[in-house]
Parts: structure tokens; sequence; C-alpha cells
């Protein structure tokens, strides 16, 4: 029998003695995902306010008309888009222990192409406990999520790993230390500014595997200082699962531990508000306001398309957020060629990519599979 030591009234419970067995109870069964998805459909419009809201002018998703001239023949979406039809977020049970996403696993077998339409099943597959420097216990869920577009074609798998980790007025909370804003320099200033005037969308340009050899660095991505105007655009096209007024106040009746009291108002609110308010990040247990992962990992996405060029497929891209990316933070996307192979008549490059803050602090970790032209196969 699952152990449920509830404080009913606790806002802040601590992981108690059998939350493993109620975090694993669900495995294996298909849930349902109303409050997890922002689109159905990879329209135009939803393609380019996504790819708008994490920086990303790339014409192959932004322009309706461009993708006819390539040899996709539509124009596409990203392969993160997914995340809109998803969140893949799977953290079923565990009343009021808070959500912290910790990564994705990404596999994509079919470009998404705009107005394709798509359905999901999803399902629990693990829960660990683990512990660590910023919280003595907490529990790691993964959720096997599968995208299938109009014509029945698996499109994408993610395996979306969610943190659920007490709160940090809780015994063995989330304990990150405050940290300020990060003051630039002048000089940081006009990097960040070259780093950004310097990014390059390699477009039509094929890049060839055989032009591509180990050791090779990809050209950085530069997103940041990170600031409340970018979570707003980030929030606009990538979604999002908060409700507003009669919904949100229907939804904390049916799940009153989905709430946080407002200490200045004493109305409640949604602790995920924590992303973009100092006061309710430090209750959870983070330094500052704090981006979205799924925002960080498309950025990455976003590093791989730029590289890979409009020829070029990404069908593999693991991450897994190593620490919070606050306001102020700039996080410089990098990459690095590792190894070349060729797997089925494929011409594969895989690398390893992570996002770096002005710190030096590695805040994001993972490896990529990029598809590439050969110059063998041009017609």
């Amino acid at each position: 029998m699952v152990q449920q030591a509830r404080i009913p009234n606790s806002q802040t419970p601590s992981l108690w003695p059998g939350a493993i067995e109620e975090a694993r109870s669900l495995i294996g069964v298909e849930l349902r995902r109303q409050d997890q998805y922002w689109n159905r459909e990879a329209g135009p419009d939803t393609v380019r306010h996504f790819c708008w809201g994490l920086g990303d002018d790339n014409p192959l998703f932004c322009d309706d008309a461009y993708g006819a001239r390539t040899r996709w023949g539509a124009s596409l979406a990203p392969g993160c888009y997914l995340y809109t039809i998803d969140t893949t977020i799977v953290a079923p049970k565990l009343q009021a222990i808070q959500w912290i996403y910790s990564g994705t696993d990404w596999e994509w077998y079919a470009p998404i192409r705009h107005r394709d339409r798509f359905t999901t099943k999803v399902r629990l597959v693990d829960a660990v406990e683990k512990g660590g420097q910023y919280a003595s216990k907490f529990i790691i869920q993964t959720g096997e999520c599968l995208y299938y577009n109009q014509d029945g074609t698996l499109v994408g798998k993610a395996l979306g790993s969610t943190a659920r980790i007490a709160r940090a007025k809780a015994d063995g909370g989330l304990s990150y230390e405050p940290r300020s804003p990060h003051r630039y320099t002048r000089e940081e200033l006009l990097e960040i500014d070259r780093a950004i005037e310097a990014e390059e969308i390699r477009g039509a340009t094929p890049r060839y595997w055989e032009d591509v050899a180990e050791g090779d660095s990809v050209r950085p991505l530069l997103k940041g200082p990170l600031n409340i105007t970018d979570m707003i655009c980030y929030y606009s096209g990538g979604g999002h699962i908060y409700k507003a007024h009669e919904r949100a106040e229907r939804y904390r009746k049916r799940h009153p531990a989905d709430a946080y009291v407002d200490p200045d108002t004493g109305a409640q609110d949604h602790p995920a508000r924590g992303h973009t308010q100092e006061y309710m990040a430090r209750e959870v247990g983070m330094p500052g306001g704090y981006d979205v992962g799924l925002q960080r990992i498309s950025w990455l996405g976003q590093l791989m398309t730029n590289w890979m060029g409009d020829d070029g497929f990404l069908r593999r891209l693991n991450a897994t957020l190593r620490r919070p990316n606050v306001f102020g933070d700039v996080s410089w996307c990098r990459g690095k060629v590792v190894d070349k192979r060729i797997e089925d008549g494929d011409h594969l490059v895989d690398l390893e990519i992570y996002t770096q803050n002005q710190l030096g602090e590695i805040t994001t970790k993972g490896t990529a599979t990029v598809v590439l032209p050969s110059k063998g196969s041009r017609q």
C-alpha cells in the first residue's frame, strides 16, 4: 500500500515515506493530456510564433513559401516545435511537490511540415529516487511521448524527465543560494553584440558530410541576457499550461495543492510564477526568476538547425538541464563534432552540445545526431 504522510494545509511538504511508490504507481498507463498541449497543428503562424519566441528567424520555418524551393517541398517546423503539441512533462501524483523540468531525449523520424496535424500517446515509463547538492532527496519521473501526424506516421518520440523536488521551506527541499543579476561591463556587452551579429543560418548552402571533420566546432549561438520580455515571447509561441481568471479558479478548486498564496494579496496563484517573479522563485528554492527548460533545449535545437542547413535533418537531441538559467544570464550555445559515420545509407554526424552562462557554468549538457547530405548522392 502506498503511504501518504500528507500535511493537507501545507504548501511546502517534504517527500513522505512511500512517495516513490506513489510516483511509480501509473507506470505503463496511457495518460490523459488535456492540460499539456498548446497546438494540435503545425500551422504557419503557430510555427512562426514558436520560432520567434526563441529568437529564430530561419526562413525554412518562418516563411510559408520558402520551403517549396527546398528538397522537402514544403516549409517545416523545427523538431522541438513538438513541445507545443505535448510538453513532455509527465509527472503524475505527488501533490504539492514542485515540478522542475530536467531534460528530454528527442528522436525524430520524419520532418514536420506546415499544416501537419498531430495526435499523441503518452505514458509514464519510470520514476527513480535521487539525491544531490541542492536537494537531499528528489524523484525523477520519465514519460514517453509519441507524436503521430494525420497520416498515422510516427514523426517523433520524446523521453521527458521531470524532477519532483520539495520547495525551499520543506525539510530537504531545493536550496540554491539567491543570486543577484549579473552586471555586465561595456566590454562584455560588446562581446554579446558581436556574437549576435555573427550568428549564421546555413540555409540553402548545403553542409556536406564529407566537409565535416571530427573536432570541428559549431559557430556559437548566444541567447540573453535573459529578461521578462524574452519569457513573454517564449510563452506566447511555445505555450504554457497555466490558466487565467475563471479557468484558473476552477482548476484550483479541483487541484488545491497546485497553487500558492500570494503574500501581498492573500489570493492564490500558480507556483510556476517563479519563472518570472523573484519572490516565488526563492520560495521554490531557485536562485532567482528562471527560464523554462523546454526553451533552453529548443535553443540547442536551433544551434543544430542553423549549423546543418536546409538539407540536413536533426535526428536526435538529448539534453539534460544541470542548473537554472536566471534573469540576467546569457547562454552560450556551443557544439563540437565528435564522430561521423554511415548507417543504413544515412550520412550521420554526432555532436556534443551544451549551454554555458557568463560565469563559465555549464547549465545544459547533451548530444545531437544530424543527417547531412553527401556529395556522392548529389543529383
